[in-house]
Formats: C-alpha cells, structure tokens, sequence
C-alpha cells in the first residue's frame, strides 16, 4: 500500500499542473501562478519547519549531526541549481518582474531541453522526498505530498508559459509537463526500493527533505514575494501565504486526529 501511495501522490502534481495547464488561457495562467507562488512559499515553511523537521529531530537525539545534514541539504540543492539541474523558477515573461522580449525563448533553450531536463532531475528528487516521508509515516507522507503538490503547480505552468511564448504548440508544451512530471513518479518508486532498507537513516533523509522545501521557498518564492507593491497588493500576498500555513497546521491537526 506504501509504494502505491507513493505513486499515487508523485502522480498528482505532475496531473494538477497539466490539467491547470490544459483548461485555462496564459493570461489567467499567470494570475494563477502570481497567487500560487505565495501560497507555495507558506505551504513549504509550514510544511519543513512545522512538521518534517520536528519529525526528525524527535526521532535522532544527535541534533549537531542533524543541524550538520540541514547545511549540507541547503548547499548541495544550491549547487545544483548553480549548475542548472534543479531549476524552480517561475519567472515569464508577463509575470510582473519586466523580462525582454526573448526572455522565454532564452529560459525554454534550445528545443525546450533545459527546461524539460532540468524539471525532471527537480522532480525526480521530489520524488524521493515523498517515497523518504511514506516510509517514516503516511500521515508525513501526505503532508509532504501536500506541499510539495502545491509548488508543482506554479512550477509546471510556469513552465508551460515559457514554451508558449517560446513558439510551442500547446499540445507540445503540455507534453513537456507531462514527461516532466513522470520523474517524479520514478523517484518515488527509486526511493521506495533504494531508501526503504536504511530506516535508521530516515530522520536524516527527512531533514534533507526539509532543506529542499527550505531552499526553494527562500532563495526561490520569498524573493519574487519583495517587488515594491500597494499595500492591496501587499495583504494579497501576505493573505495567500498565511493561507499556506494555515493548510499545512489544518492538514497536520486533522491527520493526527485520525491516526493510520
């Protein structure tokens, strides 16, 4: 039953993000990723710093060694990025931040592979995170398929824009998403057979969880978060956000409220 949940929840990131893709115009879609972001940035701190991490560190005593995993996690996920492997941006043109003109042609490369290639290695290692926390529990499990969910979506339409004004067809565009999105699927059955024997390391994985959600939510979402905007506009954000955390604590206290 663990290795199906894996796959249900790997799955339905890849699915909501194309389904959005599919039924909306790029005009909402970016409305859609601009509210999604915020929500997304409450989601992955609510999610790490409110429930993976606490996890973690009520399982394994040695907290330097766990402290010592959360630095690495964030620098190695920084490299990786550095090197173009886990891309998470959501930046298009007509997103608010005044891109040029070629800025989705360039962000697309050539035939789409940097993004296709650099989702699927992000998405792959979303995957494993999710198969890491089924493993220590579902209700975790669920938790962290939540958050990580909710950044697919933003992620995957972001994307989807970019091929668009790029010059590829929808169809091809939400081809890309979909093959994109099936990393993922197999990172989770990977880290369900290669992680699954290790269980003494499995507070370490987690806080290697958390330092992913970490990363992208700050070097990634608070960023975009910091444009000079009306104080309408400001509260928006600060609402969705909140909004964010408050799904992660509601999601939390409802799962414990019914244990498996």
């Amino acid at each position: 039953m663990t290795l199906l949940y894996i796959i249900l929840a790997t799955l339905a990131g890849g699915v909501v993000s194309v389904l959005v893709a599919a039924l909306l115009s790029v005009t909402l879609l970016t409305r859609v990723v601009k509210s999604m972001v915020s929500l997304s940035a409450g989601i992955l701190l609510g999610t790490s710093l409110l429930h993976v991490l606490p996890e973690a560190f009520e399982q394994e005593p040695n907290t330097h060694a766990l402290f010592g995993t959360l630095l690495g996690g964030l620098l190695f996920f920084w490299l990786l990025e550095k090197f173009e492997l886990y891309r998470h941006v959501h930046h298009h043109e007509g997103d608010g931040h005044h891109h040029h003109h070629h800025f989705d042609a360039q962000q697309a490369g050539r035939g789409g592979l940097s993004v296709l290639v650099g989702d699927s290695i992000h998405n792959f290692c979303d995957g494993v995170i999710i198969a890491a926390a089924f493993l220590v529990d579902v209700r975790l499990g669920v938790v962290t398929s939540l958050a990580i969910i909710a950044h697919e979506v933003p992620q995957e339409t972001g994307d989807f824009i970019v091929l668009i004004n790029a010059g590829f067809s929808r169809a091809k565009a939400l081809l890309f998403n979909a093959l994109s999105g099936l990393a993922a699927v197999a990172g989770g059955v990977v880290g369900y057979f290669v992680v699954g024997p290790w269980e003494e390391y499995f507070p370490y994985l987690l806080v290697l969880a958390s330092s992913s959600l970490i990363y992208v939510a700050v070097a990634d979402l608070l960023p975009q978060l910091q444009q000079r905007l009306s104080w309408r506009d400001t509260l928006v954000q600060v609402t969705w956000l909140a909004s964010g955390l408050g799904i992660v604590l509601l999601a939390t206290r409802l799962l414990h409220a019914h244990p498996h």
